[in-house]
C-alpha cells in the first residue's frame, strides 16, 4: 500500500468517527461549554477546519487559505482575520459559534482541498522537507501525519463533551 492511500484510509476513519461524534446534535450542544474558558464543539469544529486549511493551501501549497479565497469569512459571518487558533480565555469564552451545517460546509470543502492536493502527489514529493515553525524541519508526509493526529485528538474532546451532555449513543 502507498502512504498516500494509507493517509486517504486514515482520514475516512476519522470522517466516520467525526460523524459519529457530531450526529444530530443540537445547536445547544455545539456552543455548549462544561466551564468557562473551555472549547466548545462548535469552536473546536471550525479549529480543525481552519487549522488543515492552513496546513495544506498556506504551508504546503504557498497559496492563500479557502477561508480567504472562497470567502468562508463572509459566509460564516466572521472577520477575514480570524485565526482559528491561540486563543485566550475571553476569546474562548465570546467565540461565535455557528450552526452544525455552516461549520461543517468549510469543514468538508477544506478536506476536499486536502484530499486532492494528496491525490495529486507523487510518492517521492511525500519526502519534500519543509521548514515548519515551530516545529522545525519536517517532510510533507510528516505534516499529513499532524493534521490526522491532530484530528484523531479533538474528535476525541468533542466525543468527551457530547459524552458529558447527552452520551454517546443517545
Amino acid at each position: 500500500m502507498e502512504l498516500k492511500d494509507y493517509i486517504l484510509m486514515q482520514f475516512e476513519s476519522l470522517k466516520r468517527g467525526m460523524g459519529r461524534a457530531t450526529k444530530d446534535l443540537s445547536f445547544e450542544e455545539l456552543k455548549w461549554r462544561p466551564s468557562c474558558g473551555c472549547n466548545s464543539i462548535g469552536l473546536l469544529l471550525f479549529h480543525l477546519a481552519k487549522s488543515e486549511d492552513s496546513f495544506i493551501q498556506n504551508r504546503l501549497q504557498n497559496k492563500p487559505e479557502i477561508w480567504t479565497s472562497e470567502k468562508w469569512y463572509e459566509k460564516l459571518g466572521m472577520p477575514e482575520t480570524e485565526a482559528g487558533a491561540h486563543y485566550t480565555i475571553d476569546q474562548v469564552n465570546a467565540f461565535p459559534v455557528r450552526e452544525l451545517k455552516d461549520i461543517q460546509a468549510y469543514y468538508d470543502a477544506v478536506r476536499e482541498k486536502t484530499i486532492s492536493y494528496l491525490k495529486s502527489l507523487r510518492p517521492d514529493d511525500l519526502d519534500k522537507k519543509y521548514e515548519f515553525k515551530p516545529f522545525g524541519e519536517m517532510t510533507t508526509a510528516s505534516i499529513f501525519s499532524i493534521i490526522v493526529t491532530h484530528t484523531a485528538q479533538h474528535t476525541g474532546e468533542i466525543s468527551y463533551l457530547r459524552g458529558l451532555q447527552r452520551g454517546m449513543d443517545k
